[in-house]
């Protein structure tokens, strides 16, 4: 039996367990590659959102409401123009549904940079969400450390002042030409902080100042899904598929096959060398991918129950 049948009978085992991780594994089956990075799809904006939809309807069937994780930057505006459309506005519970931010500019929330803006002007204002279920990060404090303060509030109010860490039901997050993600940037303090969720970070670019989750709050996700698209990314991708070793932010996301990446069509052919498809895959990448933390819904930091 070759490593991606072994795998997937394995995951099969793990939907026996855990019958609301079914949408993910009808995408993996349909549309994935296993890489030791994660599950690689070719990005198609419509598959994500019925993915999305499907996964979170899955959640809601285990649990009163669920928690989604949204990305900073321009790349998921394609999603939220669909979100926002009927097909979408109707096809899930959106009351029930709980929106908080990965990461955010500190100007305004009316500031065309904003995320939560864009967020808001593209598909928020045209659904049906209640305003209390919409957490976007504060940017009106005068010292940038108290708002991630005051996020981290916000976030323990709803998972548990005695929560180790925010277990998002599913987190999206874009990946920058550096390999960025969140306002987690190469060489920043902010990667190395382990006992807080929320603090301040600078960028390289403006408006430098950022409020951004930290890796354990992020790691601790049960799915996360990468949308990158465009060529000034293929660096990046190429150092993270084609690397076992990387300082890159983004490989700083424990591998797993809950972790997906919906490359666009040049960068998923860069990611392909690292796809598992066989007994001549590479043995050290084989390995990996079909290690306990990388194969367990319990593993990475993720976890489906």
């Amino acid at each position: 039996m070759d490593d991606k049948r072994q795998f997937i009978e394995q995951l099969k085992h793990q939907l026996a367990k855990n019958p609301d991780a079914e949408a993910l594994m009808r995408l993996l089956l349909l549309y994935g590659q296993i890489t030791p990075r994660g599950t690689a799809f070719e990005l198609d904006w419509e598959r994500v959102a019925d993915g999305l939809i499907e996964y979170l309807r899955g959640r809601l069937h285990k649990q009163p409401t669920c928690s989604l994780l949204l990305s900073g930057g321009k790349t998921p505006e394609p999603l939220y123009l669909l979100l926002a459309t009927r097909r979408y506005r109707n096809a899930l519970d959106w009351s029930r549904v709980h929106l908080f931010w990965g990461d955010e500019r500190y100007v305004p929330h009316d500031d065309p940079q904003s995320n939560y803006y864009l967020a808001y002007e593209t598909w928020l204002r045209r659904v049906n969400l209640p305003e209390e279920n919409i957490h976007p990060m504060p940017t009106h404090y005068a010292d940038p450390d108290e708002a991630a303060r005051a996020y981290e509030r916000e976030l323990r109010r709803y998972f548990g002042a005695e929560a180790s860490h925010p277990m998002f039901d599913l987190v999206l997050l874009g990946v920058g030409d550096d390999g960025h993600i969140a306002s987690l940037f190469p060489q920043s303090p902010a990667l190395d902080e382990t006992e807080r969720w929320v603090v301040p970070s600078l960028a390289p670019t403006e408006p430098r100042q950022r409020l951004t989750l930290t890796l354990p709050a992020l790691n601790a996700a049960r799915s996360i899904w990468f949308l990158v698209s465009g060529e000034r990314k293929r660096a990046a991708i190429e150092q993270l598929f084609l690397q076992l070793e990387t300082d890159l932010p983004a490989g700083r996301i424990e591998g797993s096959w809950l972790r997906f990446w919906w490359l666009s069509p040049e960068l998923y052919a860069v990611a392909q060398p690292a796809f598992i498809q066989g007994e001549d895959s590479d043995p050290v990448s084989s390995e990996q991918a079909h290690s306990p933390d990388f194969i367990s819904p319990n593993g990475g930091g993720a976890s489906l129950s």
